[in-house]
């Protein structure tokens, strides 16, 4: 593991309790000494007697006990009631407001290539980590990680060549179902793009995300939006930027909060892309862009509306035989971690 202030490496393996565990004691001390005390733990926590928590919580015992063995250890490891814990990875199906943002580049090709920010609570930096987890039964990947969280709602590839990156949509039309990281965590045991899209369409969703999936030796990008009611599908054809909101022509029109940043990323990132005379744009001409003040692409302000910052940028070359990634802890600087092919820094 990193020891300075910088993204960390961890790798964690055993049950899927035991791996819970592991990333429950990972982020325990920031959890305690920042998380607990804030806005965002108190308004989702003020969601604790809503009955819809009690019917996801059923629908994942019954239908994920590897995701609820590993939301147990969570709580084990973080030294916090499994309740709370739980409520916690359920933020964006009851909150709206849940302090996720990120941006996402997508660039087709005979090898795509995908990039990504990681926007989140700026009181995290230097607390996150890239986590290399091999539970028991299932599909060994590497994925940043957040404190109190469980991998699959930020970005990831897995051992069967599957990469994910994950949007928050801010979606009012949330309902009973299965958590919206708990999908994303389930996206990360699929074995193919196919079974992962198929996956998302046919599932009962309570909340809304945007993922954009690929898969090593396959040349789709593939960019869904989903809601409690719909789920919208496009393999990118072109290069396309998307930050927080539901832009696909078959969601756009459902009720969401667009934030100013928000709003103000995807059209910045939008005018880029339009400008650029390759077919082949840089992704972090875009990623790392800050000239649209006071609501850049790339966030470092302290005083960020959304209360978010941007604590990763990982960007994703996507081959026939091996996926090859890089992640940055800080923009205009060298690759923190190199995965020349694998799942661990080369």
């Amino acid at each position: 593991m990193s020891t300075d202030a910088g993204l960390s490496f961890i790798e964690i393996a055993g049950t899927p309790h035991e791996v819970g565990v592991g990333l429950g004691r990972f982020g325990r001390e920031i959890v305690h000494r920042h998380l607990v005390k804030g806005h965002a733990w108190a308004s989702v926590m003020a969601f604790r007697d809503d009955p819809r928590i009690a019917a996801m919580q059923g629908l994942v015992e019954a239908r994920f006990p590897a995701y609820w063995a590993e939301l147990q250890g969570l709580a084990v490891g973080l030294d916090l009631a499994f309740d709370e814990v739980f409520l916690w990875n359920c933020r964006g199906d009851v909150w709206a407001f849940a302090p996720d943002g990120c941006t996402t580049v997508q660039v087709p090709g005979r090898e795509p290539l995908l990039a990504h920010n990681e926007d989140g609570d700026p009181g995290f930096r230097g607390h996150c980590a890239l986590a290399h987890v091999r539970a028991e039964g299932g599909v060994a990947f590497t994925s940043f990680v957040y404190p109190a969280s469980i991998p699959g709602h930020t970005f990831a590839v897995t051992e069967a060549g599957l990469v994910q990156t994950v949007n928050n949509i801010r979606s009012r039309r949330i309902g009973v179902g299965l958590p919206r990281m708990v999908l994303g965590r389930a996206l990360l045991d699929c074995r193919t793009l196919d079974e992962a899209v198929r996956f998302l369409e046919t599932s009962e969703r309570a909340g809304a995300f945007h993922m954009t999936l690929a898969q090593k030796g396959d040349p789709r990008l593939v960019s869904i939006e989903y809601t409690h009611t719909t789920c919208s599908l496009t393999v990118i054809d072109r290069p396309r930027c998307h930050a927080n909101h539901l832009v696909h022509d078959g969601t756009r029109q459902e009720e969401q909060v667009i934030t100013g940043s928000s709003q103000s990323r995807q059209e910045r990132g939008d005018a880029i892309l339009a400008r650029a005379t390759s077919p082949h744009p840089n992704p972090l001409e875009i990623l790392w862009d800050s000239s649209i003040a006071p609501l850049p692409i790339y966030r470092a302000q302290p005083d960020d509306p959304d209360h978010e910052n941007t604590l990763a940028t990982a960007i994703f070359r996507i081959g026939a035989e091996a996926i090859h990634w890089q992640v940055y802890d800080q923009a205009d600087a060298l690759p923190r971690f190199t995965m020349d092919g694998g799942l661990t820094p080369s």
